[in-house]
């Protein structure tokens, strides 16, 4: 990158901003409004000190409150070295945006806790995170009814199960204790499905988009997902999941895969869960016997592809790049990993971006079924799963009944009756909500996107829905 283009790259906060005036310039918000809801209410800095290998370690986290125009807010803690309260502001507002998108009924919220969870032994993480929890919830930052967090880069269940434990140590006497944080290990108060959703979400978004002719010529490709060549950057969590499932079940093929230490390349397709089992094992892609390997990775996001997964950092195409960037089709796996100046670029170039603030939201939707599980104190699917089953019988024994009656000699199709008799447990509930929830959410986008002529890409678009709710809802209260 030259030093002309890094002074005109935006920040990423920068870049949500900038994303955000452009589509507040199509709308009319009346005076202050538009103010209102693009700063950040609030943001807490806290420092605090954990004895650990005979000496006091001092740590720095954030919690930033967006937007409270729903409450509880909601948002995860991420545990990296490069936190900072700029970083921590956007992505809080991108979680407002984003909840408004997918209805979830939250203000948008973020945290993180400046740290390398390397360098520390679990027992040490525990009483780091312990001791984070304990600074935040002792200020309602984390609390069921006012703000709820949730995993994300660098924590996880066992993060989560740790802070919702501190919580109901400090609060004992609250029944809805659980639902002071999502992402929790289904033996703690979780749900099935969560530690798939975005991934699962990324599918289903991408199913959705291949619904549509029209949206499909816009990116220059035809046809279904079946056969479509799709890069990967960052297997973690969500691009592991999300290369699964589009791979063993919509029949795309996975022909590169980017990490820290390189890249891997097939055109006939990589094996998602052999290569997630080497990374496992050897910590990076090196040395992975079945493709080409590239050192430098970032390399093969410019490679030629049907769609490409951008499912780590934010800023992976930039300036930098964006002119080389030859997938005609983005989905934002990750938060932010287009900055608003290779937006442009993009746009100009004909690519068709399938925007963050949309395509991660599969995260968030499942955090509020967990959310309300914890508060109505039941399993989703305990009610109405046998009596689904019992009426399904109903019909199954009335065919076959009929058959033998008149000698027909019909039978059910093989595995048929397996498969219609089986009620919906919670996963498979889960997942219904989450494609609903995509499914209606794109199709919001989609109608601004083809029904407005001034709105000529699916973010901007999204920006629209996402800060007409929000605007709707500080409206609804007298502001």
């Amino acid at each position: 990158m030259t030093v002309q283009q890094s002074i005109q790259e935006p920040s990423f906060r920068e870049s949500v901003d900038l994303m955000f005036n452009r589509a507040v310039a199509l709308m009319d918000l009346g005076p202050g409004l538009e103010e209102k809801i693009r700063v950040c209410n609030a943001t807490y800095t806290v420092r605090f000190g954990v004895r650990l290998r005979g000496a006091i370690h001092t740590f720095t986290g954030y919690r930033s409150v967006h937007s409270e125009h729903m409450e509880p807010v909601k948002g995860g803690i991420r545990f990296a070295v490069g936190v900072h309260q700029d970083e921590v502001e956007a992505l809080a507002a991108l979680m407002t945006y984003k909840c408004a998108l997918v209805e979830a009924p939250f203000g948008g919220s973020k945290g993180g806790l400046r740290i390398n969870p390397a360098d520390w032994d679990d027992h040490e993480m525990e009483l780091i995170t312990r001791r984070f929890a304990y600074e935040l919830i002792k200020r309602d930052l984390i609390n069921p009814a006012q703000n709820v967090p949730a995993p994300d880069m660098g924590t996880g269940e066992r993060e989560m199960a740790w802070i919702a434990d501190q919580y109901k140590r400090m609060n004992t006497t609250d029944i809805n204790g659980a639902a002071c944080v999502t992402g929790k290990p289904t033996n703690a108060g979780g749900i099935a499905g969560r530690v798939e959703a975005t991934g699962r979400g990324v599918q289903y978004a991408l199913q959705e988009f291949f619904r549509h002719p029209e949206d499909i010529a816009a990116a220059k490709l035809s046809g279904t997902l079946k056969g479509k060549r799709i890069i990967v950057q960052g297997l973690g969590n969500v691009g592991y999941h999300a290369a699964k499932f589009l791979s063993e079940e919509d029949g795309a093929k996975i022909t590169g895969i980017i990490e820290h230490d390189g890249a891997l390349h097939d055109e006939n397709g990589l094996d998602v869960e052999a290569v997630r089992a080497w990374i496992i094992k050897r910590g990076g892609v090196s040395g992975y016997p079945d493709a080409v390997h590239r050192v430098d990775g970032a390399e093969l996001l410019e490679a030629a592809c049907d769609i490409l997964i951008p499912a780590a950092l934010e800023g992976v195409i930039n300036l930098g790049n964006a002119d080389r960037i030859k997938a005609p089709l983005i989905i934002e796996a990750a938060n932010g990993p287009v900055t608003a100046g290779a937006d442009d670029i993009l746009r100009e170039k004909g690519c068709v971006i399938i925007p963050d603030m949309y395509a991660n939201a599969g995260g968030v939707t499942v955090s509020y079924f967990e959310w309300v599980k914890n508060l109505s104190h039941i399993r989703f699917g305990r009610m109405q799963r046998r009596q689904e089953e019992a009426r399904h019988q109903l019909v199954v024994d009335e065919l076959e009944r009929l058959s033998a009656d008149k000698q027909l000699g019909w039978t059910l199709s093989p595995n048929f009756k397996e498969k219609y008799l089986r009620g919906a447990d919670e996963l498979e509930l889960v997942r219904s909500g989450l494609d609903d929830t995509m499914r209606a959410a794109y199709q919001a986008m989609r109608a601004v996107w083809h029904g407005r002529d001034d709105v000529h890409d699916l973010r901007t678009a999204a920006y629209l829905v996402s800060i007409r709710k929000v605007a709707d809802s500080y409206r609804a209260k007298g502001l």
